[in-house]
């Protein structure tokens, strides 16, 4: 989470085997941000020979999601500031859209920044558990230590994977509140807990000690070469690992030396990465990444070769840029720009740390987001990892709800995003093959072997009558559920035309039609501040279900009907009013969302 060669902010700115996973019938729904994303769970069809046509009605629907048996074999859902809680009760959801992981945010002990404050960016900050009191978990913003074990055992009832994002290098500027626990492990004071450097701010990345060694953002780097601290850290990793973690990624993990790595003067030994990473319980079994940001001598093939996997910040940016422009030509979108590793990284359209920090939230709608989602999902290589913007948000408003612990975007589970990921599980093993159609750098399929294609379209109606490797046979659009393409001789054919700004999702073997998930929510225009002393009048929405509930501040279920307005007021204790709605549909598929007005 660092960010390089910006101004800061703040002080933190900084095998093919599917798993056939018995859902239990909890689904959450997360409301729509934006009316331009339409949600809901993926309903597709069983298994069918790629040669005939299938009809999904006909067919017969599955409440059990499949998910891969191995996180690079899926797809992950960065659960971006949502507590222990909200993702438990969202996992049904989370594995019905189709995603192998949850990746949740750092959960170690943290500073509690302006009195507890709740809001991502305001009256509290996102950024403060990204400050480290100590390495225990568990703090304010996220939920316990019970609770994150409960979290990750409702996780495995899904085949759901979680991927914890932890912070080794740099602790809270407020030293005053760093634990005496984590002193005595860093030698018994501030001065020995923290590198001899760091007195100075890091201003020169290409400086492989200075990046190791130096203050990053105004936060205190850690000697993370001092075997006491080593051990201790070591100790948090293996806890979280004995609740349930099943991977990390390491945050600045650039800031960390590598073994040949210029050192300062202490005795100690450029290992962090082989003891964390050797003395790691279960290590065969966990999916470890390191966020390096691309930039002046980051030594990205080093990295990968000593953690295994990183980030690859420079594909996320020209997705991005391709999908400004509606220019989707190969040139710009195949290479990876990592070298020779392209497997061993993690991709994104965008982070949040891009997202909070370089503007293109505001120059990329949400629909321009998913179509970079589905190019990134449909590809063989990486390991793709979905940044779920916050509630409510938009290309006005960057904050949305702009609350701590709920649940983001809805956008996450849009059909495109849910189809995407199914279509990737699927394919896995299969080579692939980018093309434009036609020679149009607006529209890109990618092909896997023989078996399907994802198309995506940026700009403008498309005539389908596309050269292809596809098998012949008829295929159904697992987005639409109705659209069918025919393949004949090496040609693709479709009666209607591909809209703009749409994704297509073309496979047969490996297919799934699931039970549509009942939705809940609040209207597009809802306002999370009370607009009226301490109350605010809202209006509820549902679909999909006739038995959806609301309570307000804990209080007693009550039906209601879509379009019925409540009055929320506030909790007299905290001042925050919370709206629970609860559905289900005739499938038994339940849902839950919780919202907060302030």
């Amino acid at each position: 989470m660092c960010f390089e060669n910006k101004t800061f902010r703040s002080l933190k700115v900084g095998d093919f085997m599917l798993k056939r996973i018995t859902a239990c019938l909890l689904t959450t729904a997360i409301i729509a941000g934006s009316a331009a994303i339409v949600s809901g769970c993926n309903t597709t069809s069983e298994t069918a020979d790629s040669s005939s046509q299938t009809t999904d009605s006909a067919k017969e629907e599955s409440v059990d999601f499949k998910t891969a048996d191995k996180v690079e074999d899926g797809a992950i859902l960065q659960a971006f500031c949502w507590d222990f809680n909200t993702i438990k009760q969202s996992m049904a959801d989370i594995a019905a859209a189709g995603f192998t992981a949850v990746q949740t945010s750092p959960i170690n002990e943290c500073l509690e920044g302006e009195d507890g404050g709740m809001n991502l960016y305001g009256d509290g900050k996102w950024y403060y558990h990204y400050q480290p009191t100590d390495f225990k978990i568990g703090n304010y913003q996220l939920g316990t230590r019970d609770e994150f074990k409960a979290m990750c055992e409702e996780a495995d009832k899904y085949g759901i994977k979680v991927i914890v994002d932890v912070i080794a290098n740099h602790t809270t500027p407020e030293t005053s509140e760093v634990s005496q626990d984590l002193i005595n492990a860093g030698g018994g004071s501030l001065e020995t807990l923290y590198h001899k450097n760091n007195q100075y701010d890091l201003t020169d990345y290409s400086d492989r000690l200075a990046c190791t060694t130096y203050k990053m953002g105004g936060l205190p780097d850690i000697n993370t070469e001092r075997p006491s601290f080593q051990d201790y850290f070591i100790d948090y990793i293996n806890d979280c690992i004995e609740c349930g973690a099943d991977g990390f990624r390491y945050d600045t993990a650039k800031h960390i030396g590598l073994p040949d790595d210029p050192k300062e003067d202490d005795g100690f030994k450029n290992n962090f990465w082989e003891r964390a990473l050797g003395e790691m319980d279960n290590a065969e079994n966990m999916f470890v990444y390191g966020e390096v940001l691309q930039g002046n001598n980051d030594r990205l093939a080093d990295y990968i070769d000593e953690i295994g996997r990183t980030t690859s910040s420079t594909y996320g940016s020209k997705i991005r840029s391709a999908l400004m422009i509606d220019s989707v030509d190969t040139s710009s979108v195949t290479d990876y720009w990592i070298g020779d590793a392209p497997a061993n990284i993690v991709t994104w359209v965008e982070s949040h740390d891009n997202y909070i920090n370089d503007g293109t939230w505001s120059q990329l709608t949400k629909d321009q987001v998913i179509l970079g989602w589905a190019i990134i999902t449909a590809r063989k290589d990486g390991t793709p990892l979905f940044f779920d913007r916050p509630y409510n948000s938009s290309e006005t408003d960057e904050w949305g709800m702009n609350r701590i612990g709920t649940q983001g975007d809805d956008m996450y589970k849009d059909k495109r995003v849910s189809a995407v990921n199914f279509f990737r599980t699927a394919m896995n093993g299969e080579e692939e093959n980018l093309v434009n159609p036609d020679m149009d750098s607006t529209i890109l399929m990618i092909e896997r072997g023989n078996k399907g294609a994802v198309i995506v379209n940026t700009s403008g109606e498309k005539e389908v009558n596309f050269e292809t490797n596809l098998d012949d046979g008829t295929y159904v659009d697992r987005v639409d559920e109705k659209t069918e393409y025919i393949v004949k001789d090496g040609k693709m054919t479709c009666e209607t035309p591909i809209k703009e700004n749409s994704v297509v999702v073309l496979y047969n073997e490996g297919y799934t039609n699931y039970a549509e998930c009942a939705q809940v929510g609040v209207a597009d225009d809802t306002s999370f501040v009370f607009t009226d002393g301490d109350s605010v009048e809202v209006t509820l929405t549902c679909s999909n279900t006739d038995n959806a509930t609301y309570s307000i501040n804990g209080g007693k279920a009550v039906e209601y009907k879509n379009g019925d307005k409540v009055t929320v007021t506030a909790d007299k204790e905290d001042n925050i009013g919370v709206l629970e709605l609860n559905a289900s549909n005739s499938k038994g598929v339940k849902t839950y969302e919780r919202i907060e007005f302030e």
